[in-house]
């Protein structure tokens, strides 16, 4: 009776388990721009803090470094690693708003004056 017990609750709470969240691209909301993102991809850290100044949160995990930068509109996460022995580069760029909800990042970008 216990051991029925304890898988009935077991999957019980299975059922709960959210699902990931997928994102999507909406009609209002255009797809990144390769040419905008292409611009920041390959910058080093001190390239980014003199385009988009002292960033709000630095994170080193292992060789990565994670550098965010917050606008009015956005966060911006830029993504650096090391290759070798060249200095730590942007691989990948994440923007969203800070509902979490994904925006677009030319507009992400733009908003936090780069040129």
């Amino acid at each position: 009776m216990r051991r029925t017990l304890i898988v009935s609750a077991s999957f019980a709470l299975a059922a709960c388990a959210t699902t990931p969240r997928v994102a999507t691209t909406t009609p209002d909301q255009p797809p990144p721009s390769e040419h905008t993102r292409g611009a920041i991809i390959g910058l080093t850290s001190a390239q980014l803090v003199q385009r988009f100044g002292t960033p709000a949160l630095q994170i080193r995990e292992g060789e990565s470094l994670k550098l965010q930068f917050r606008g009015p509109f956005c966060v911006l996460d830029a993504y650096l690693y090391a290759t070798g022995t060249a200095p730590h580069r942007v691989t990948y760029v994440d923007t969203r708003n800070r509902a979490l909800a994904d925006v677009d990042q030319d507009r992400c970008i733009d908003s936090m004056g780069a040129p």
